[in-house]
Order: C-alpha cells, then sequence, then structure tokens
C-alpha cells in the first residue's frame, strides 16, 4: 500500500526537488560564465589534481563521477583538445588508459576555483546558519550512505 505524502512532507520534498536543480542549474551557469568551464570538466581536473602525480584510471573517474564511460571518454577528448589533461596507455594493461592533469589544467582549475566556491557560498554556504550547515551535511550523509548502499555492484573490468 502506498504510503501518500501529507502536506508538510510534500512540501519539503517539492521544496528540496526545485531548490536542488535551481542550484545546480546555478552553479552551472556561473562556472561556464567565469571560466567556460562545464562542472563536469571542473569536478574531472578537481579529482585529478587531488591524486598522486595527477592521474587516474579513466575507469576510475567514471566510478568517481558516477558517469558512463562513453560519457568520461567524451569529457576527457574535449579536456585533450584544451590541452588541460593528457591520455595515455596504462603500462600494466594495454586495454585501460589513464587520464593525467597537465600544467595548463592545473592553471585552468586554479583559476576557476575561486570563482566557484564564490559561487557555492553566495548560493549555499553563506544562507546558512552553522547548525543548519551540519544538519544539511547530516542530511546529506544520510542521503549518501543510502543511495551508494543501494547502487547495483559495478560490473568487472
Amino acid at each position: 500500500m502506498t504510503r501518500w505524502l501529507d502536506d508538510d512532507e510534500q512540501r519539503t520534498w517539492r521544496a528540496f526537488g526545485l531548490a536542488a536543480r535551481l542550484l545546480t542549474d546555478r552553479l552551472e551557469r556561473d562556472l561556464l560564465a567565469a571560466a567556460d568551464m562545464p562542472p563536469t570538466y571542473y569536478e574531472l581536473l578537481v579529482l585529478l589534481s587531488e591524486t598522486p602525480e595527477r592521474t587516474m584510471r579513466m575507469s576510475e573517474l567514471a566510478h568517481w563521477t558516477n558517469s558512463k564511460p562513453s560519457r568520461i571518454s567524451h569529457a576527457v577528448n574535449k579536456l585533450e583538445l584544451k590541452g588541460w589533461v593528457r591520455r595515455e596507455h596504462c603500462a600494466d594493461d594495454r586495454r585501460g588508459w589513464h587520464a593525467t592533469l597537465t600544467d595548463d589544467g592545473l592553471t585552468a582549475l586554479r583559476a576557476a576555483a575561486p570563482r566557484h566556491v564564490d559561487s557555492v557560498r553566495e548560493h549555499l554556504i553563506d544562507l546558512l546558519t552553522p547548525q543548519q550547515l551540519r544538519q544539511l551535511g547530516d542530511i546529506s550523509q544520510i542521503l549518501l550512505d543510502h543511495l551508494i548502499g543501494s547502487r547495483p555492484p559495478e560490473p568487472p573490468h
């Protein structure tokens, strides 16, 4: 039997859904305007910048961005054209590929990051009290734990 949402639950659900979509859209528009960089590219550059030797297997990039390998391949192709990423065969697996953040890519990321953080602060962080921010973090972690735990296992590579 379906447990329908009561009025308060419905109001909360709708506000959350619309706020999440509008926030994502605003952050995307701000990042594109400030750095001509879609959020997917920014996320990939951040991931690469945080790894040893600024290198990661393409399959790992797909995993950590919750993306299909074909989508990551397309994005990395675009990043290669900009000179921000270099793709190389894995030494231990000729079928696998590594993506490496170039010095130009790191420079582009360093230029985009302050503007992106300003946008995140303006449209989320600075709107909340410290207590609300902790609550948002707690709620987000509960959702992540549930959603990640309910994901089907990834097929072997």
